[in-house]
């Protein structure tokens, strides 16, 4: 089939999420300029580059309470900070719970049941034990086409790892098996890895 996503698709559910995957899940935790934390999952993540290290995520709705975006992007556009934490397949329903639309004053971190652990060079929390974390210092929050879309870029200033991921000075994937968001209702982990040489080796 063929479709022009503006004439629609016809099917019984959008495709797109399901073409573009696995997604990595950025766990990003935010702080407002009042002391309130807030966490939540965005599958629109990925690392952008290499010197200095980068991240993106995106955000793509909006609440209520919050004008034209979610708490996330309202806490960063005030602080200028924010957390990525990785999400491992034992934290997948803690992940889960705290994607819930919740009032801004509610803190995800307990409403999921999550201890939440000061960060090193940002005044924000993270999620204690995560496999890893990275305290990010935004760079760029840039609206792009449609309603309530907005992109994130942040410089990564901080590197959490938690020691078992470090498998012979390796950071080990398959040690914690990483959540990744697939289309619809559907998610994967990774449980396993191979190499491929490029070319120009």
């Amino acid at each position: 089939m063929f479709y022009r996503p503006q004439d629609g698709h016809g099917l019984p559910h959008n495709p797109f999420n399901a073409i573009v995957t696995p997604r990595p899940i950025g766990w990003i935790s935010t702080r407002n300029a009042q002391g309130q934390n807030n966490l939540a999952p965005y599958s629109f993540f990925n690392g952008v580059s290499y010197t200095p290290p980068q991240v993106m995520f995106a955000s793509t709705s909006h609440k209520s309470d919050q004008g034209d975006t979610k708490d996330s992007v309202a806490n960063i556009r005030e602080t200028g900070v924010f957390c990525v934490n990785i999400v491992e397949y034992a934290m997948r329903d803690a992940m889960n719970a705290s994607s819930e639309m919740l009032p801004k004053e509610v803190d995800e971190f307990a409403a999921a049941g999550l201890t939440a652990q000061a960060c090193n060079q940002i005044d924000c929390a993270r999620v204690a034990n995560a496999p890893a974390a990275l305290e990010c210092r935004m760079t760029q929050v840039v609206a792009i086409e449609g309603e309530n879309n907005f992109v994130v870029f942040g410089e990564v200033i901080g590197v959490h790892i938690r020691d078992d991921t470090l498998v012979e000075g390796r950071f080990d994937v398959t040690s914690f098996q990483p959540l990744s968001r697939l289309g619809y209702r559907d998610y994967t982990r990774v449980t396993e890895v191979f190499e491929l040489a490029r070319p120009d080796d």
